[in-house]
């Protein structure tokens, strides 16, 4: 895909982001853009899709099995309070299994691909490098991303206390996840992931602020 197609998929993402905020915002429309919420999710998953060069089956491969892998953790998170502690999830992000969101193995997929798509372009030529500074940078997201969640009902933690085990948690699981990034050998090229990343970062930071 073409520089310039990519530009038209990064503003739609910034588009469709900054409606979203203003949604949020209006008390009219909250209830609205609550439900489109696991439907933005799959639109993005949908755009870095395709938008990824030279997909093939190691890239489904890869991308069905970090889904997998995330939608498995949080079910372990769920049933057993461990590893991030005790929390559940409300009904934002949409339909659930076993308390689970079914998105939220997409938004584990979203996070990590992007994050490892940006690592690569770094000039960290070390794995082991683009794996931790990498979980650092979700970790940041997660500190972010979680005072505002709570507030648009995403989840909510056992006597609204986030526990520091989450963003240890979220390094260690980061890490795993990005290192099947690493080990599946396809081509990682791809200029909207960092776009997403960034709007994603302004995104719940200006919620918080404002709401």
């Amino acid at each position: 895909m073409t520089i310039r197609r990519q530009w038209v998929w990064i503003a739609l993402i910034i588009i469709l982001h900054t409606v979203g905020l203003l949604g949020f915002s209006i008390a009219q429309f909250r209830p609205v853009f609550i439900n489109l919420v696991p439907w933005h999710l799959l639109l993005m998953f949908i755009i870095l899709a395709a938008n990824h060069q030279a997909i093939g089956e190691r890239f489904f491969g890869y991308a069905l099995l970090v889904i997998l892998a995330g939608f498995a953790v949080e079910f372990i998170g769920i049933r057993w309070h461990w590893p991030f502690g005790n929390y559940a999830y409300h009904d934002t992000l949409g339909p659930k299994l076993w308390g689970v969101p079914l998105i939220i193995g997409i938004n584990w997929f979203l996070l990590t691909y992007s994050i490892g798509v940006v690592m690569q372009q770094t000039r960290f030529k070390s794995t082991v490098a683009r794996l931790i500074f990498g979980a650092m940078l979700l970790v940041l997201l997660d500190m972010v991303v979680e005072p505002a969640a709570i507030k648009l009902d995403y989840w909510q933690w056992a006597n609204n206390h986030i526990p520091f085990s989450n963003f240890v948690s979220w390094f260690g699981v980061s890490v795993l996840l990005l290192w099947l990034f690493e080990a599946f050998k396809f081509k990682k090229q791809n200029q909207v992931p960092l776009a997403f990343l960034l709007t994603e970062f302004l995104f719940f930071a200006l919620h918080y602020f404002i709401n």
